[in-house]
């Protein structure tokens, strides 16, 4: 039976990106693509340093709130430097996206980046987004591991944790927002869970999707229902089952009263999770904000509702995830 044994100096980095309950509570904004399409869809594109300096807004505004920040080395690194001080830091190491010339959502690199050159710009943490489809050709899957155990070999090295962000998928489904893909979903996100919580891949954290579309949860659904309560209950609780690392739930871009609604959900099913990794469900309203009114109005927006966003959601934590050191 694998264990949870990270060395000293990972358990003096996961605390620091910790609150002082043991509880994950971070701010996401590692959107890079995404976040310039959603800065330019009024026509008019704010160009590299929109980006930039969105990043450092949400940063200053809101990471005295949150146990800690993900960003990109790309656009975020001065977001970085204005973070509250006692907000830890996690870097993403991949590109945005993933490789459409070929099946598969290969991930890639940074290109002029290594785990070293990560925590040289201060990271407490390194973040890996893996796309993964358990049911995929086993050609594509091993390319996958492979590609995870050199990322977890160097982070073992350089002695930082590891988290691997799951989004699942299925190959032959393109729409992995409808009822279709709802049904597999338990089984791919609970199993994925279950292969890269393997010791071979040195993972500390994983950082998952909940295992159920709760758009298609009795007593969620506006329409169609997928799974019975019960059924979703299992589906969580499966999950739980799946790994004994630390886990954290990603918001997936829902609103951020669904998002809680969800982790109250997950507490009563009997997951015992370990934070959040929340996005855009704290901020996305912000955006158009800054595209369209500027600076000014997008910080009163942070300072009032994305305060409120996050402070709502510790509240929510504080009542339904476990600290991370439960898994030691």
């Amino acid at each position: 039976m694998s264990k949870f044994n990270p060395s000293p100096t990972k358990i003096a980095a996961l605390e620091k990106l910790a609150d002082e309950n043991g509880v994950i509570g971070a701010l996401a904004i590692d959107q890079r693509g995404a976040l310039q399409r959603m800065l330019s869809q009024g026509g008019q594109s704010l160009g590299v340093e929109g980006v930039v300096h969105f990043k450092e807004l949400v940063s200053q505004e809101l990471t005295p709130y949150a146990s800690s920040i993900l960003l990109d080395p790309e656009f975020g690194l001065p977001a970085s430097r204005v973070r509250a001080e006692g907000a830890g830091l996690l870097l993403a190491y991949e590109k945005t996206g993933y490789d459409a010339s070929e099946p598969g959502r290969f991930p890639d690199l940074i290109d002029d980046l290594s785990v070293l050159r990560i925590k040289e710009a201060g990271s407490d943490a390194v973040k890996l987004l893996l796309y993964y489809d358990v049911d995929e050709d086993a050609a594509i899957n091993e390319r996958k591991k492979a590609f995870v155990e050199r990322v977890g070999s160097e982070c073992l090295a350089e002695e930082i944790p590891f988290f691997l962000e799951l989004l699942t998928y299925d190959a032959h489904l393109e729409d992995v927002s409808g009822a279709e893909f709802a049904r597999l979903k338990p089984h791919k996100v609970n199993e994925a869970m279950r292969e890269f919580s393997k010791d071979v891949y040195q993972v500390d954290v994983l950082k998952v999707e909940v295992p159920v579309n709760m758009n298609f949860v009795e007593g969620f659904s506006q329409g169609e229902v997928v799974y019975s309560k019960e059924e979703a209950v299992k589906a969580f609780q499966k999950q739980a089952q799946a790994t004994h690392l630390p886990f954290i739930f990603l918001s997936a871009g829902v609103s951020a009263q669904l998002f809680q609604n969800t982790l109250y959900f997950a507490k009563e099913a009997g997951s015992n999770f370990n934070g959040v990794l929340c996005g855009r469900a704290t901020w996305k309203d912000s955006v158009a904000i800054f595209a369209e009114q500027g600076e000014s109005a997008c910080r009163e927006w942070l300072q009032t509702q994305g305060r409120k966003n996050i402070e709502d959601l510790n509240a929510v934590l504080a009542e339904t995830a476990q600290s991370w050191k439960t898994k030691l």
